[in-house]
């Protein structure tokens, strides 16, 4: 595969696979998810120790594959928790790589994609290491941050990259400007993420990272606050513990023993009560989640999306449908689009029709 036209490099890093990908412009010519055995990530004591051994692992793939690197111009990566930030392309700045090492929110594989972009981009010259629409876009209302308990505000830290790719998305397929529309973004994977868009602006949405919304593939989702006290404190559980209890501890994992929608259709399908009963209970606080969004926007919506890898699942969509389908048109964008949105808004700088903004921290 002879490869010398391509102008943006996409990395995508989950917990055990990076996904590459190479675009000219706006089309997509190669994308490959490489796998990465847990025994070589146990190796790895932090998660920013794993960047060197992932940027070999991307730079062998492109030189096996005859890849041109002075061609390329962007090296774009999703953007990780850091302070909050505006909707938009960043470049991985000093400042930026200090915070995704030293992360103010918490540690998540997300935090290695700007890091990576900057490993990768030092090794192809021409090139500049951009982020977009980083996990803390922050486009709260300032009624949305208010707690009952003073000391404690509301963060906005949801699939900002993926809910405002899709919502854009959808407004250019029916002709219209993202800015003019009211929407209903729900994300649902690993993590879900319900988020309200008033005229191109995410008013209000759960914090799914920190167990805020509904339970997910591995997220608890909120929990009986009292019961969760009662139980740290009778387990002596440490603050790792609890912090995996609401993050990656819980939700069709514990449950089911599984996260492949798949297997739980085929458990469905064959009989399995339990099985049937808790994807009807993910759907149901999907569904409740979208009706809190419906009265953030005061009722006047103009679609729900649905997205998302979990979105494939026929039978979790028709469950929420059933709840929300006389709310507003649905329209579902099954899968994860991540990497697409990354280099469309690499195309877009590439263009001139975006700005790089600076991370200030």
């Amino acid at each position: 595969m002879h490869m010398n036209s391509f102008n943006i490099l996409v990395v995508n890093p989950k917990d055990r696979l990076t996904q590459i990908a190479v675009y000219d412009n706006h089309k997509l010519m190669y994308l490959i998810n490489r796998k990465h055995p847990g025994d070589d990530l146990a190796g790895f004591r932090t998660l920013p120790d794993q960047v060197e051994y992932r940027k070999d692992i991307i730079l062998n793939e492109l030189k096996n594959n005859d890849f041109v690197f002075d061609q390329v111009k962007i090296v774009i990566s999703r953007g990780g928790l850091l302070k909050p930030v505006q909707s938009g392309v960043y470049a991985v700045n000093e400042k930026m790589t200090q915070d995704l090492i030293q992360s103010p929110v918490g540690e998540d594989i997300i935090n290695l994609g700007g890091l990576l972009a900057e490993a990768l981009s030092k090794e192809i010259p021409g090139s500049v290491p951009l982020v977009a629409d980083p996990t803390v876009v922050d486009e709260l209302e300032d009624v949305a941050r208010i707690t009952g308990y003073p000391e404690l505000q509301r963060r906005s830290v949801f699939h900002a990259l993926s809910q405002k790719a899709v919502a854009k998305q959808h407004a250019e397929m029916n002709s219209k400007k993202y800015e003019d529309l009211n929407l209903i973004v729900a994300h649902i994977g690993n993590g879900t993420t319900v988020g309200a868009h008033r005229k191109g602006r995410v008013i209000d949405v759960n914090q799914g990272f920190d167990g805020d919304g509904p339970f997910s593939s591995i997220r608890s989702g909120s929990l009986p606050m009292g019961e969760v006290v009662r139980m740290c404190f009778d387990k002596q559980m440490t603050k790792e513990q609890v912090h995996c209890l609401i993050t990656h501890c819980g939700g069709l994992n514990a449950h089911l023993g599984t996260t492949s929608i798949t297997e739980i259709e085929k458990m469905v399908e064959t009989g399995d009560n339990h099985a049937r009963l808790v994807m009807e209970a993910m759907a149901y606080q999907i569904s409740k989640s979208i009706g809190e969004m419906f009265a953030v926007l005061q009722t006047e919506v103009d679609a729900i999306l649905i997205t998302g890898d979990l979105a494939h699942s026929n039978l979790l969509v028709h469950n929420i449908l059933t709840h929300v389908d006389k709310m507003a048109p649905v329209f579902v964008y099954a899968g994860d689009n991540d990497v697409q949105a990354m280099a469309t808004n690499a195309n877009r700088v590439l263009k001139g029709e975006m700005e790089v903004l600076e991370y200030m921290g």
